[in-house]
């Protein structure tokens, strides 16, 4: 609306040509249509100013609580034709920006928080009480064809119908045996941690590297090109239905307004 102004939820920072990218968006550093677009353009402007290497993490103790069901809930049927493709975009952004990306998992990465965390290159969570996990079809909404690819591309395909269909979430002691991140470190240390990864990363020959990371992930581009307009058409109508936006509010006045 006119005269309104929208605090920024994506942060930026640049430090020795490392960019720090923090999502800072209500409690959960949920995903809204405006914050998916404004991931984005940080991303374009790390790239623009020079960046050799991204960390994207969270503010706070929390990395990504994934979509934010009440803005979806709030906005019904009208706000998913804007969202899902925001929300598609910003993944792509994370998994097809050409120069090294780690995530600093600093917390939760549940449902699109941790296909966030899967487009990165590599992942280092901090040691605690976080938990990683794809809820969506809890919520009784399907992802869109980029995420499915996102996974595919980091974790294969074998273990994706367990950990989608049952939508568990996991303790963080338990992501490493099951490869779902790299490695854990003290919570206080993980910025840093990530921080150092990506400069060293970042010292790579970048054209190499580019070419090298498009490389491993054109299979999943390739496909997520040439099937998203009709996949994107098929999960908008789904999202858009009456039984997914019921369910989509019982759970936010269940779980996220009691």
């Amino acid at each position: 609306m006119s005269g309104t102004v929208r605090r920024v939820t994506i942060h930026l920072e640049l430090d020795a040509g490392v960019a720090l990218v923090t999502l800072d968006h209500g409690r959960g550093n949920t995903l809204d249509t405006a914050t998916c677009k404004e991931l984005v353009i940080r991303l374009e402007e790390a790239d623009a100013a020079g960046a050799r290497a991204v960390v994207l993490t969270g503010s706070g103790d929390m990395f990504s609580a994934g979509v934010d069901l009440v803005a979806l809930d709030e906005g019904g049927a009208r706000y998913v034709g804007d969202f899902l493709p925001a929300l598609s975009d910003a993944f792509l952004a994370v998994f097809g920006f050409p120069r090294p990306v780690v995530a600093a998992v600093n917390g939760h990465a549940i449902a699109g928080g941790m296909v966030l965390a899967a487009a990165c290159d590599h992942r280092i969570a901090a040691d605690g009480p976080g938990r990683i996990g794809v809820t969506e079809l809890l919520v009784g909404v399907p992802f869109p064809l980029s995420a499915l690819e996102i996974l595919r591309c980091t974790y294969g395909t074998t273990p994706l119908p367990s950990l989608i269909y049952s939508g568990a979430t996991v303790t963080m002691s338990d992501t490493l045996p099951r490869g779902l991140i790299d490695e854990i470190v003290p919570a206080d240390d993980v910025l840093t941690r990530a921080r150092e990864l990506a400069s060293r990363l970042g010292e790579l020959p970048a054209e190499a590297f580019a070419h090298t990371k498009q490389q491993l992930r054109q299979p999943y581009h390739q496909r997520i090109a040439e099937n998203r307009v009709s996949d994107d058409a098929q999960v908008e109508r789904l999202w858009r239905s009456e039984p997914a936006l019921a369910a989509v509010k019982a759970y936010v006045e269940k779980v996220l307004k009691h």
